[in-house]
């Protein structure tokens, strides 16, 4: 069986959301084109590192053109994108390794999430042979979302992914960690717990 890639080149619709209620919220990566819609889940720290480096490529790639590539120096306004994601949402699979490109010819940004694997080896460096050759296999390799967007499309997503990641719980003013509806047990109260 050959590998599975869930290609969307220049999606409808390609973002980060949620499921769930702050605190117990399930993070995906949703793709949406012509009437199939993809959906892969991963964890709020993935999302926040995408969201960054998207950013960070994009401002790579403005300033080795001499500010001519097609990217916009913040998401536009009218890409701004605060639907809920498409329903129902199906896991396809768990992402474990993701990666990004800039496709200077398209002027296209590329995104790749892979399924996430477990493999057995004697040691790391057997493990990172292993690793390499796996993802590197276009026959039998994990699962993969892959994703082409221009620059417009690239900026917008990274800054829903971050407005999503920074829409959970409300930091403690006290102690930064996260506030529970049920209320926090601050350890700068002494263990007190203090009302959300």
């Amino acid at each position: 069986m050959s590998r599975q890639v869930f290609l969307y080149d220049l999606p409808d619709r390609f973002v980060a959301g949620t499921v769930g209620l702050p605190g117990r919220r399930s993070f995906f990566l949703q793709a949406t084109a012509g009437g199939r819609t993809t959906s892969v889940a991963l964890e709020k720290t993935q999302v926040a590192a995408l969201a960054e480096r998207i950013d960070e490529l994009l401002d790579e790639v403005v300033r080795r053109s001499g500010g001519s590539a097609p990217v916009p120096a913040v998401s536009p306004s009218e890409m701004t994108d605060t639907a809920p994601l498409e329903s129902p949402v199906e896991e396809e699979f768990r992402v474990g390794t993701m990666a990004l490109a800039w496709d200077g010819e398209d002027e296209r940004m590329i995104v790749e999430a892979q399924a996430l694997v477990e493999l057995e080896a004697d040691s790391d460096e057997d493990l990172a042979d292993a690793e390499e050759r796996l993802l590197q296999d276009d026959e039998n390799g994990p699962p993969m979302l892959r994703v082409r967007l221009t620059g417009t499309m690239a900026r917008a997503f990274a800054k829903r992914a971050l407005d999503v990641v920074n829409a959970g719980r409300p930091p403690c003013p006290l102690c930064s960690l996260p506030l529970d509806p049920e209320g926090h047990v601050c350890p700068r109260q002494n263990g007190y717990r203090r009302d959300a």
